[in-house]
């Protein structure tokens, strides 16, 4: 039998030292580049059929003579196809639910119908609103319809129920068993645990029985029918890991290693080649270069759109501070920003001028020994200050720090420099990326929490980044903005 490749792929785990178990992402939806042309076909078909029935729904229920030409029909596909593109929507490598791909789907179906509007402006070519809005519609229902089918296709086929993949998890430990919970909350996932290896320990978890010992990885695989093994052994037996490699060698099996503390699972590790000799490299740039370009492009567009649309509310909110209190309009603070480059933070000044050195009179300890520097009630706010930070109007200056390059619309707060130098080594992963006005976390209850204790949360965003994800975020934080939940 010739051997097949076996993927050495580790699963995405975040590590929370003292905050309970590390979260676990299991890839369960193995795809592969015919999955990403299959789906780029499918989704140019869909699209260009949408557009033909929306015009043939204009003429028939709406009267209107329209025609749509061959050249439109070819913008519209290279639209659709790069706008998915940038959006990461054909990315293979990504393991989502089908609610979380359909909203990614609609959410990149609306931006390049945007998109194929304003080159409709600019064209000068006129084509009836209805027409628009019934190919936005039906292009909706093309390509979700299809994942949708893609997704039950299995369970559609004349067996009672599709295949599934058996895994075999070798560890028995607390990393091992979460590997079980993630499986067995992903009904769609098509995987079944058989069972645990493990040279130590005994017993079963979730009727699931430790069935041997580590030598006999081999032998389970052959009799058993296994095609995915999960190594999930804590560090200091990674040295049984190179046999188990060797041992499955030559057998038709998907090998994963769950790595067991964080420093080996860096978010997007890459492998690079020196003469021949393969070598992973662990600071790599956590965004590529195409991702930092998209970002930065749309972070100038939009935050330069902003200072000019609502210049006359920064006045009247400097006017504000003014008349309320003496001092300067403007609170610049040091952060540290992306690689731990320092700069200087713009705000509206909601507090009096010699707040910083009262900051001894707010700082708290919690029960884990973490510092809390925020607290309801500060005495060192002003009048004007509690109404411009209830309503988040002391960060709109912070566009100022966005278009210098200083900060992103979207990423991890920037943190004051006293309190990274608390940071354990792994919180300080945070910094991987530019850091950002909004985040993951602030649009999941915003500061209730200090930021240097939802590290967790920013090591999501960062794993899970995408140009898409920064859309879904400013989105989500109109509505965490006008419900005011966590700021004081």
């Amino acid at each position: 039998m010739q051997a097949e490749k076996i993927s050495m792929t580790a699963p995405t785990i975040v590590d929370r030292p003292g905050r309970g178990k590390p979260t676990f992402s299991y890839p369960v939806r193995h795809r592969g580049p015919n999955y990403a042309l299959m789906s780029m076909f499918l989704d140019s078909v869909g699209s260009l059929l949408a557009l033909f029935l929306a015009g043939v729904i204009t003429r028939m229920v709406w009267s209107d003579d329209v025609t749509v030409s061959w050249p439109i029909f070819t913008f519209l596909a290279l639209d659709w196809i790069i706008t998915f593109f940038l959006l990461s929507i054909y990315d293979t490598t990504r393991a989502q639910r089908f609610s979380e791909e359909a909203r990614r789907v609609i959410i990149a179906v609306g931006l390049s119908t945007l998109i194929f509007m304003g080159m409709l402006y600019l064209s000068d070519i006129i084509l009836p609103r209805t027409l628009i809005l019934s190919m936005f519609a039906l292009d909706i229902v093309f390509l979700v319809g299809w994942r949708f089918a893609d997704r039950i296709r299995p369970y559609l086929s004349r067996s009672k129920s599709p295949a599934m993949q058996r895994v075999l998890i070798i560890g028995a430990n607390e990393l091992g068993k979460q590997v079980v919970d993630v499986i067995s909350k992903s009904p769609w996932s098509r995987l079944e645990v058989f069972g645990f290896l493990d040279d130590e320990k005994k017993g079963a978890y979730n009727n699931l029985p430790v069935v041997g010992g580590l030598n006999e990885v081999r032998s389970m695989v052959e009799m058993h029918g296994i095609e995915e093994v999960v190594v999930a052994l804590p560090h200091k037996a990674y040295d049984k890991l190179n046999q188990i490699v060797v041992d499955l060698q030559s057998l038709p099996v998907q090998v994963r290693v769950v790595p067991s503390y964080l420093s080996l699972a860096l978010y997007r590790a890459t492998v690079d080649d020196m003469g021949g000799l393969p070598l992973i490299n662990l600071r790599d740039t956590a965004l590529t270069p195409s991702q930092r370009l998209v970002k930065r492009a749309f972070d100038i567009a939009v935050s330069a759109t902003v200072l000019v649309l609502i210049a006359p509310v920064l006045l009247l909110i400097a006017l504000a501070i003014k008349l309320d209190t003496p001092g300067p309009v403007l609170f610049k603070q040091l952060r540290v920003g992306e690689n731990g480059k320092l700069f200087r933070m713009y705000k509206f000044r909601s507090m009096v001028v010699n707040a910083e050195a009262l900051q001894h009179l707010v700082n708290e300890k919690d029960e884990n020994g973490n510092t809390i520097h925020k607290k309801r009630n500060d005495p060192r706010v002003t009048r004007a200050g509690r109404i411009i930070r209830k309503t988040s109007l002391d960060e709109l200056p912070q566009f100022i720090n966005v278009l210098r390059g200083e900060m992103s619309l979207v990423g991890p707060r920037p943190e004051l420099p006293w309190l990274v130098e608390q940071y354990q080594p792994w919180q300080r992963q945070r910094f991987a990326v530019p850091q950002g006005i909004t985040g993951w976390w602030q649009v999941n209850g915003r500061s209730d929490l200090p930021c240097h204790l939802n590290t967790d949360q920013d090591l999501y965003y960062i794993q899970n980044y995408s140009f898409l994800l920064d859309v879904q975020i400013l989105l989500r934080t109109v509505p965490a903005l006008l419900k005011g939940k966590g700021a004081f």
